[in-house]
């Protein structure tokens, strides 16, 4: 009994002792439990902070966008960086911030941090001339486009003449990339349209070379490159199926140049330019122009822009040196020119255009060079300027929102030198008009025909008329 009673209270002993170490093992484990919860909840909060800032981001308005594209607010976050949703470095969603992007180009495509955009049109035109006393030259750009010197003079005889061309086609690609807070800006630009057509290309596939129109860098208030030459205001040109339509009363010309913009007030600036100098000369028996290609000074052009409420209006001058060297003989002259021009709204749909310009050795600033800057040679012992005047005036008439016309005339004249008799070849004046009718039954896409008639008169007091008429097919892209 003894020993029987020693063995329970041993027993006993040894349960009381296991007792407080079964409910310690018991706490322990729900503190583990229980920490383990309170990191789930903190879990679970994370990923609700997540999903309410994603939906705050999609539920904010869209950001406007510069021209390169690029945000100028905070864009949303960016999902390539460490955490998704966080800057680098943070614990959790409150302590997180967006990380800035640019965001993509509304137009174009992003190749780095530059904007990259694709432009230009398809076009199609067919021309029907008739010409009143010649034949126009096998291949000449006349037969194309409206040259007031290709119309022919003299064959005593009228012919007509039907194309079909593609060639004025063109394409074009633009950049644009931020720099040091500003855009640096290029742009190329091509067509088909001058190439001179190899012999027999009508014959089966038409192939034309692609020429150089414009390239230029563009950086804040800097241009560098060939552009428009700062002298002409394109922004008043007609619209017109032909590549130009007044050209004889048009400054026309694209060159290498430095051009500064210099903004003096709202809707006011002044540019000045130092272009690519080119002399053109003819002799007095012969009216063939000649590149002398002897310059050593650019052309200077500063111009005035206005645009106020009733109209955009320039004021173009123009200084150059006219120069000639052959194995040591030549001569230097003054050329200057002056040009005005500018576009008044009628309305909401209608429009006048006009430009008038005058001066002595521009010859080959208007109307690709209808005349020469200067005689020399023979009988010319220096150069002897030529007077020009040039002018056109465009009437815009919108029928309706997708119909719309225009009515043109161009005009311009030479004057040359007295005392120097030249070849009666020569050219003396250009004038004549045009009229239209487009419809535009979509963004980019135009269908247009035009009736044109001209003249060309020549220093002997012989003329040429042109008769045309054109439709024309384009899409834009």
């Amino acid at each position: 009994m003894k020993r029987l009673a020693f063995r329970t209270l041993l027993v006993s002993s040894a349960l009381a002792g296991l007792v407080p170490t079964a409910a310690q093992a018991q706490t322990a484990r729900e503190v583990e439990l229980e920490t383990r919860l309170k990191a789930l909840e903190a879990a679970v909060q994370d990923l609700r902070g997540e999903l309410n800032a994603a939906r705050a981001t999609a539920a904010a308005p869209t950001a406007p966008t510069t021209m390169s594209g690029t945000s100028t607010s905070t864009p949303p976050m960016n999902v390539a960086s460490e955490s998704p949703g966080r800057s680098p470095g943070a614990t959790n969603v409150a302590q997180a911030k967006p990380v800035a992007t640019n965001s993509a180009p509304t137009d174009g495509f992003r190749v780095g941090n530059t904007t990259v955009k694709l432009g230009g049109f398809v076009r199609l035109n067919v021309i029907a001339s008739r010409y009143s006393d010649g034949e126009a030259a096998v291949g000449g750009l006349g037969k194309e486009f409206f040259l007031p010197q290709q119309i022919p003079v003299g064959g005593g005889f009228s012919t007509q003449d039907l194309l079909l061309s593609a060639r004025q086609t063109r394409l074009q690609f633009s950049t644009s990339t931020p720099m040091n807070g500003t855009d640096i800006k290029t742009l190329v630009e091509f067509d088909f349209a001058l190439a001179t057509a190899p012999v027999g290309a009508q014959r089966a596939t038409n192939p034309y070379t692609p020429t150089f129109r414009r390239g230029f860098i563009e950086y804040g208030n800097l241009l560098v490159g060939q552009e428009w030459s700062t002298f002409q205001n394109i922004a008043v040109l007609p619209e017109t199926t032909d590549f130009v339509g007044p050209l004889d009363g048009t400054v026309f010309n694209r060159q290498a140049q430095v051009r500064y913009t210099i903004p003096l007030r709202s809707g006011l600036t002044l540019q000045i330019a130092a272009e690519n100098p080119e002399t053109e000369t003819a002799l007095p028996a012969n009216a063939a122009l000649v590149d002398t290609d002897d310059d050593r000074l650019p052309d200077v052009v500063a111009r005035v822009n206005w645009k106020p409420k009733f109209g955009d209006f320039a004021l173009a001058g123009l200084a150059r040196e006219l120069r000639t060297d052959t194995l040591g003989s030549g001569d230097t002259a003054f050329g200057w020119g002056v040009s005005g021009s500018g576009k008044i709204p009628i309305g909401k749909r209608h429009d006048l255009r006009f430009m008038a310009t005058y001066g002595q050795g521009i010859g080959r600033y208007l109307g690709l060079g209808y005349v020469p800057d200067a005689i020399y040679g023979g009988a010319a012992t220096q150069l002897e300027r030529i007077d020009n005047f040039a002018g056109f005036a465009a009437l815009r008439i919108g029928w309706t929102d997708a119909i719309h016309s225009t009515l043109m005339g161009s005009y311009q004249s030479a004057n040359y030198p007295a005392g120097v008799i030249v070849t009666g070849l020569a050219n003396a004046k250009s004038y004549g008009g045009a009229g239209n009718l487009f419809w535009s039954p979509g963004k980019g896409f135009d269908i247009g025909v035009e009736y044109r008639h001209a003249v060309r008169e020549l220093v002997s007091g012989d003329t040429g008329a042109l008769d045309r008429l054109e439709f024309a097919f384009k899409y834009g892209f």
